[in-house]
């Protein structure tokens, strides 16, 4: 069965590279009938926070990446850590090393005197014939993985295609610090293998993790997921998206005002495509995720393209949706938006003109609060001529029908009285209801207004 999973640490937001791979997991998994699984990995004690933790599953759920298990934390998880890395010292694959902070430094420092690559030189790593120093007393050891000296390791990646890296490239890792917790190359085996993951995306950055994790795997008698690195997402500066590069959170495109499925789609295309489609659903996206047509090459965030998705989605989007993503943005502004109010009629007709939530929430808050156009449109627009109509009007909607057609008659008897062309009455009128010049046809607009409500303000100084 597909087993994949992913695996943030709670030392922040989740941000866009790891949301991509979340994506691509969750898309693989779900291709191929498989599990999803989310995995919390914390054992970053000293950075790892609770609230961190909120954001991750907050942005996972915003996202609709639902999760078959988990979320499952490694901290919960020592006891297991701690057994296996027994386990593999019992079987000769792993030691106690009692080397300590100032001495590993003086190594380094000895090494790259005589121009070598720092490394830890095995002083503590057990050998046939070889005399180990005296355990120091009160000394509490690391436990290092015995590595293979010889060979190479070679896999063929889901990505990048086969790789090689050299036994002799990498050193005895620490398994498990002093104080009993696993460091991250060994709890992901332990958790991995533990929970029958097949399949492994994750950022390239983690080519070099590879070797160690696959030599604990065969160590361990495991069976060996097959990997695939993703290559970087670059920011507007052609550096790195990260966490300490002013990546931006997940939950700050919500805020923003994105659509959950735009962000997804471009998510999608940042790495992976499937021939010349731009726009696809989520369900399309399943269909032809296979794990093939995954770029090598670092992607290119692209704010003004994300956007134009955003917009596209906004567009196609259904208005009663829209209209319970908007209430609370509205809401949150100190508006009152009644229950009857047609929120949803509202967003159908100024859709077409956002590309945001934001933008949205920004043309309804006319009908639901206090408007102020700015001094250089009313000083443009509310001449004494104008006022006198706008009043005009508000007389002749009195007795009208609450509709466009009615409101449409009204605006030709009130043209027709005061020997005006349709701009000359729609511009002051769209200044003095709405708090702008500029409208969708202005008959549908007012009617999506209460009725009173308009009346007032046309009858407004």
């Amino acid at each position: 069965m597909i087993r994949t999973r992913i695996a943030p640490s709670p030392t922040g937001f989740l941000h866009l590279g790891t949301a991509r791979t979340a994506l691509y997991s969750w898309a693989f998994a779900r291709h191929h009938g498989g599990q999803f699984d989310l995995r919390i990995e914390d054992t970053d004690v000293a950075r790892s926070t609770q609230d961190s933790v909120d954001q991750i599953l907050a942005a996972m759920h915003w996202l609709g990446l639902d999760y078959d298990e988990g979320p499952i934390y490694q901290m919960q998880r020592l006891q297991r850590y701690q057994q296996v890395a027994q386990q593999l010292v019992e079987a000769g694959k792993a030691y106690p090393c009692y080397c300590q902070p100032e001495e590993l430094e003086a190594m380094r420092e000895a090494q790259k005197a005589r121009g070598e690559k720092t490394r830890y030189d095995g002083r503590w790593r057990p050998e046939p014939g070889k005399v180990l120093a005296p355990v120091p007393a009160g000394v509490k050891p690391v436990i290092r993985f015995r590595n293979p000296l010889d060979g190479e390791v070679v896999w063929n990646d889901l990505v990048k295609g086969e790789i090689r890296i050299g036994n002799k490239e990498i050193d005895d890792l620490i398994i498990v610090r002093p104080d009993g917790v696993p460091t991250y190359n060994f709890a992901v085996v332990v958790d991995d293998w533990d929970m029958r993951i097949s399949h492994v995306f994750r950022g390239d950055e983690h080519i070099n993790n590879t070797p160690w994790q696959i030599n604990l795997f065969q160590a361990l008698d495991a069976p060996l997921p097959r990997y695939g690195h993703l290559p970087i997402i670059l920011g507007d500066d052609g550096q790195k998206l990260s966490k300490r590069r002013g990546a931006v959170s997940v939950t700050a495109y919500e805020d923003a005002g994105y659509l959950p499925e735009a962000m997804l789609n471009y998510l999608a295309r940042l790495g992976w495509s499937h021939g010349d489609e731009e726009l696809f659903s989520r369900e399309q996206m399943v269909s032809w995720f296979d794990g093939e047509h995954l770029s090598k090459s670092p992607a290119q965030w692209d704010p003004a393209k994300l956007k134009w998705v955003n917009t596209q989605y906004l567009k196609a989007a259904d208005n009663q949706r829209l209209a319970e993503w908007v209430r609370p943005r509205l809401t949150a502004r100190g508006l009152h938006v009644p229950e009857a109010a047609p929120l949803a009629a509202q967003c159908g007709l100024f859709k077409d003109r956002c590309a945001t939530l934001v933008e949205l929430a920004d043309w309804l808050a006319m009908f639901f609060g206090p408007v102020g156009a700015t001094e250089a449109e009313r000083a443009q627009h509310l001449n004494p001529q104008a006022e006198l109509a706008c009043r005009a009007l508000a007389d002749q909607l009195n007795d009208v029908e609450w509709s466009p057609q009615g409101i449409a008659g009204a605006l030709k008897a009130v043209l027709a009285s005061q020997g005006m062309k349709m701009p000359q009455l729609a511009i002051p009128v769209r200044v003095k209801v709405c708090g702008r010049s500029q409208t969708p046809a202005l008959d549908q607009v007012l009617a999506l207004f209460d009725k009173n409500f308009v009346l007032d303000r046309l009858r407004s100084a």
